[in-house]
């Protein structure tokens, strides 16, 4: 089996949360998804689990963080241009989520812009020039080896 990356995330409205993940181009799986949650396929690797504030708090003793007040992770997507950022961005917005909470960023060899779904769960969808990316790989701490 692949590794896979699960992201849990506790949400208030089930409903309008699974409209704009399926907007942003996720893929809800039926098999995983109840009234409780909703598992929402980003690739075959990535999976977003929508667990319900209340159902959420039942796997941590921790105080269930609101996303709206607090940051409590982003997560970054990587997407296949920059005009793919921006189209991603436009949609989240019409989704029902808030786009560019903080400027665009633009490096040249990479673009990315930060978004919020609907429960204010950040996102970073960016492009990154793929030859930059091929010549960071030899540098060490970023894919190579310190020494």
């Amino acid at each position: 089996m692949s590794k896979m990356i699960f992201v849990n995330l506790p949400v208030t409205d089930l409903a309008a949360t699974t409209r704009f993940y399926e907007a942003i181009g996720c893929t809800k799986n039926e098999q995983f998804s109840d009234d409780k949650a909703v598992s929402m396929m980003w690739s075959d690797t990535i999976v977003f689990m929508l667990l319900k504030q209340e159902y959420f708090a039942t796997f941590t003793p921790k105080q269930v963080a609101d996303a709206r007040r607090s940051s409590e992770a982003l997560v970054a997507l990587s997407l296949e241009s920059r005009e793919a950022v921006d189209a991603f961005a436009g949609v989240a917005a019409r989704a029902g989520g808030k786009a560019d909470i903080r400027p665009p960023q633009d490096l040249g060899f990479m673009f990315s812009r930060s978004v919020e779904d609907p429960d204010g769960h950040v996102f970073e969808p960016f492009w990154m020039d793929p030859s930059a990316i091929e010549g960071a790989a030899g540098n060490a701490g970023i894919g190579g080896s310190d020494g």
